[in-house]
């Protein structure tokens, strides 16, 4: 029980690609073989939950692959992407963004007992694919970072994957690849378009924060590389963030327990009812040679998707083969998952309170900004899926799919030129823009000629609205009422 409950809580830290547009990969996957739900962490965190993306009609299938949805998963890095950030009416100014990342393309955190793990290689070589103009400059530049300013074990972290057999968890090339696009791609638009930020910006026009873990630094460092190419050291401060929900002080929330635990308890249900799946565990612990039981502890669809995100032959034992229709049947059943999920909104209710402190956070330094203040017009939080897919879900973008790796969600603060005392924000997710697919600016849609959404629609629903499904007034009242 112990030992589950282990491998379970540290799923909760990691998981979660568009090349066409944006991925899914649910919930239950994170469900070891325990009936009751696991003991929630400090930060309220447990492993469960997944979500969908927005569809690209040029590219897209006609019905729901997994296959295809593995590889919009994956984001291998091939062309080039489309993107909608910094769009606007001419008379529009780009005041402030702010951006949350999912870390990229990672080694696995689990292997599957018996089997060699993929022999995948994390020293970066800029001659290997896939690679980027910059990758070089890249690593010689991390390697100059002792003048950044580093909170707690962030300073004992190494600034760029260097293992020629990655770790467990470990940025892979591909991962580092992925955030210097992002960052290339935000830089053309922001800093090049809209000269978002200075020549001699300073050290307080930027926010930046990170999970302590090596992926989501070095992650991050990759983006803003790109992104402020060869950037001063001294200028750079990366804040330390325990809790994967970047909940900070604002943690203690017995509801948000109480919806993930009842949520957990639905994704269960609905997996013991799939005699397909339970069949395909049955036969994958065959073949490697273990109890079923302690195939599902060892969360093998993380191994698997390691093996299919770089092109590696599944792996074999005396007994036979994994193989592509074990996968299928195991992305069948998460995709049935996610449209459970959707009604039955147990996911949503915990999402609100589980993002609640982080948008009040942005919401609370956008207007600040709007007031006329200059320091963090430039904000970057480097984070897990288990950060983006609860965002998602708390502002109402049900048709997100699930974070790929190097998912971003960004924030555009807008200052309207006819009327300067007027602020506006878009939201936009791997560069599509869903401002108005959000719970709070739907109905302003149909009202509005202008592409964008009142900043007071935002703080709105983050000082208000999100409490009212709670029968509550604030964040506190709501996070200790008791359901009904």
């Amino acid at each position: 029980m112990a030992t589950c409950a282990a491998a379970s809580q540290a799923v909760w830290s990691y998981k979660g690609k568009q090349q066409w547009k944006l991925v899914l990969l649910p919930i239950f996957l994170i469900l070891v073989h325990l009936i009751p739900v696991n003991p929630v962490r400090e930060d309220g965190l447990n492993p469960k939950s997944r979500k969908r993306i927005m569809p690209d009609l040029l590219t897209e299938p006609p019905a729901i692959d997994p296959v295809y949805e593995a590889h919009v998963y994956c984001n291998v890095p091939t062309i080039a992407e489309r993107s909608m950030e910094g769009h606007a009416p001419h008379y529009f100014k780009l005041v402030s963004v702010q951006v949350l990342i999912r870390h990229g393309d990672r080694y696995p955190l689990y292997a599957i007992p018996k089997t060699k793990r993929p022999d995948i290689d994390c020293m970066l070589v800029p001659s290997r694919k896939p690679s980027h103009p910059q990758l070089e400059a890249f690593i010689k530049h991390m390697s100059k970072g002792s003048a950044a300013q580093m909170d707690g074990s962030l300073s004992s972290l190494p600034h760029f994957p260097s293992h020629s057999l990655c770790e467990m968890g470990e940025l892979t090339q591909t991962g580092v690849v992925q955030h210097l696009r992002n960052g290339q791609l935000l830089r053309e638009i922001y800093i090049n378009k809209h000269k978002l930020l200075p020549g001699d910006w300073t050290a307080k026009q930027l926010y930046l924060e990170t999970t302590g873990k090596s992926r989501t630094l070095q992650s991050a460092l990759a983006l803003l590389y790109t992104f402020l190419p060869d950037f001063d050291w001294k200028k750079i401060n990366m804040r330390h963030q325990w809790s994967t929900i970047f909940c900070s002080g604002s943690c203690d929330c017995p509801m948000r327990n109480h919806y993930l635990e009842e949520e957990q308890r639905r994704q269960y249900s609905l997996r013991v009812k799939n005699n397909d799946l339970e069949k395909i565990y049955v036969d994958m612990a065959r073949i490697v040679g273990i109890p079923t039981r302690q195939l599902r502890a060892s969360n093998p669809i993380d191994s698997l998707l390691c093996y299919f995100c770089h092109n590696v032959s599944f792996p074999c034992t005396k007994a036979g083969c994994i193989n592509m229709e074990h996968f299928k049947v195991i992305k069948r059943h998460q995709l049935k998952d996610e449209r459970e999920r959707q009604e039955k909104k147990l996911y949503f209710l915990y999402a609100l309170l589980a993002t609640h402190p982080l948008l009040n956070q942005t919401v609370s330094r956008l207007q600040r900004i709007a007031e006329g203040k200059k320091e963090e017009l430039f904000v970057l939080y480097s984070a897990h899926d288990v950060t983006l897919s609860p965002v998602l879900s708390a502002l109402g973008i049900t048709e997100a799919r699930f974070p790929r790796f190097a998912a971003r969600l960004v924030f555009e603060l807008w200052q309207d030129g006819k009327r300067p005392k007027e602020h506006f924000i878009r939201i936009l997710y791997n560069g599509a823009d869903v401002t108005f697919q959000t719970s709070f600016c739907k109905d302003h849609y149909k009202r509005s000629s202008k592409p964008m959404c009142p900043l007071e629609k935002f703080v709105n629903f983050v000082k208000r609205d999100m409490f009212l499904i709670f029968n509550s007034t604030s964040y506190y009242d709501a996070c200790h009422r008791r359901a009904l």
